[in-house]
């Protein structure tokens, strides 16, 4: 519980609190009024955090409402933030450019040669997004998405591998004004918003894939078990209405109307169930923006010719020293996560191999980055994007 005291510390002292630490791992607090009231602490309290506690301290973990507690009193503090950071020894630039691109492209329809190396500053945006999956039960869970504003290009690889160097990272140090001269500017909402969603989409739906499994099995378990149950009380209400078919009088009458009556509630009941369980296991999913970082960052910036028949276009991908990796070219149809691009003919996209796919009504390929409303040929709309 170190990590959440320190947290827990940093945080109160910045509100003005007066804070010491006490073992075990323990916390004695002053708290101003602002904090006394969002906290519903005295103004002198003692906090533990760890199985051995304290005399006397208020236990603090991640139950309860504690994290919502701190929350509010961030506030939107820490929400956005931008940090210039360079490797704390030089990194040489690659020796050997073209098979690091070997490994970093795959463009099955065309063709690229290097043109070039040069270093670079960049300005790469980091996303969190925290997610909630309700149905019978509940999944919550943080999904990161990177961006590379400098040449357009996905980069939750070198994010996710990015994290831990970061987090070593003691000194923070904000991008002067030549820095962020150098790494260009950023984007605009529409262009933001446009690459995110599709991303965020197909992240979120990845991560809650096994969440989404176990519940379709728990969902198909209970329906079999609700269907055997009823199935086997109206198989001998029908076999009883079957022995009865040819019975006459009075008797015979009134219970073939039990019988009947007893099959139509039995059906009853069986929708009533199924009902139950449609509410029961009903899929809910949230997805809130947390928190943003801007980084600033040098690079190696290769330069790429990229030829498709007799068209030609120069793309710049980015060498990442920090991580000592290529990223993935740009994608400019579709999410981009895998290396595989295909080149359009007319104004040499590069998208996913789907971005280039036939149209579902007239079957002919087109280029959704050129063409991405509708089909050019028959005028079909696409349904949704490429993702």
């Amino acid at each position: 519980m170190s990590e959440l005291r320190d947290f827990v510390a940093d945080l109160l002292e910045s509100r003005g609190a007066v804070v010491e630490a006490v073992e075990p791992d323990g916390l004695e607090v002053l708290a101003p009024a602002p904090v006394q009231q969002a906290m519903g602490w005295p103004e002198l309290a003692r906090l533990g955090f760890g199985t051995e506690r304290p005399s006397g301290a208020i236990p603090i973990g991640l139950e309860g409402d504690w994290l919502d507690r701190f929350g509010a009193l961030l506030a939107q503090d820490g929400r956005w933030s931008e940090r210039e950071v360079s490797p704390a020894v030089t990194v040489p630039a690659p020796g050997d450019p073209e098979a690091v691109l070997e490994r970093a492209l795959d463009l099955p329809n065309a063709v690229w040669r290097f043109r070039g190396m040069t270093a670079a500053w960049t300005r790469c945006l980091m996303l969190a997004f925290r997610y909630t999956a309700i149905s019978d039960e509940k999944r919550e869970g943080l999904v990161w998405l990177g961006f590379n504003l400098g040449t357009g290009a996905v980069v939750n690889d070198i994010v996710a591998r990015l994290q831990p160097v970061l987090a070593q990272m003691a000194e923070w140090r904000t991008p002067d004004q030549a820095t962020r001269l150098a790494a260009g500017p950023g984007w605009n909402a529409a262009t933001l918003g446009a690459r995110v969603r599709p991303l965020l989409d197909q992240q979120v739906r990845d991560a809650i894939a096994p969440f989404l499994g176990a519940m379709r099995r728990r969902l198909e378990r209970d329906r079999n078990r609700v269907h055997a149950y009823h199935d086997d009380l109206r198989s001998a209400s029908l076999k009883r209405l079957a022995t009865l078919a040819h019975a006459a009088g009075e008797r015979a009458d009134a219970d073939r109307r039990r019988e009947t009556l007893r099959v139509e509630a039995i059906e009853r009941e069986y929708r009533a169930k199924l009902d139950d369980l449609r509410h029961n296991y009903a899929l809910r999913i949230t997805v809130d923006w947390v928190q943003s970082l801007d980084l600033y960052m040098p690079v190696q910036r290769f330069d790429i010719l990229i030829r498709r028949r007799k068209g030609e276009r120069m793309i710049q991908l980015d060498w990442h020293p920090l991580v000592k990796a290529a990223e993935l070219p740009l994608c400019e149809a579709g999410v981009g996560r895998a290396r595989t691009r295909l080149v359009c003919d007319d104004k040499l996209h590069l998208t996913e191999p789907d971005g280039q796919g036939p149209c579902p009504s007239c079957g002919k390929p087109c280029c959704r980055a050129c063409y991405p409303a509708a089909c050019p040929r028959c005028g079909q709309a696409f349904q949704e994007p490429v993702s």
